[in-house]
């Protein structure tokens, strides 16, 4: 696998960070977490990809890197688990399956 998965998150609760956290840990998929409360870089990239400060806002990045690895597809309306490509935001349990799949990160 080429790219390794980075979700901006905060620390305080919320259930669509819950619902991925437990996706990835069932499927044993690494990842790494930028908290978007903690680093304000973050947080701007978070608001610049999505309009709002969405979490967990989930990329495909090369390894090492915190964007990701192309330019999400454009945005039309809410980001709601709407699978942009290198980018998925707030998804449900199958359509984040249904996106790490695709990048190879699941069979």
């Amino acid at each position: 696998m080429s790219y390794e998965v980075v979700m901006y998150t905060r620390t305080t609760p919320c259930p669509f960070v819950r619902t991925a956290k437990r996706v990835l840990e069932r499927e044993n998929v690494p990842y790494r977490e930028v908290f978007i409360n903690q680093d304000d870089n973050a947080k701007q990239r978070v608001i610049d990809w999505t309009g709002f400060q969405s979490v967990p806002t989930i990329i495909a990045a090369n390894p090492g890197e915190d964007l990701p690895y192309e330019n999400p597809a454009p945005l039309e309306g809410s980001p709601r688990g709407i699978d942009r490509g290198s980018m998925i935001t707030e998804p449900g349990e199958d359509q984040f399956e249904a996106w790490l799949k695709k990048h190879g990160f699941i069979e």
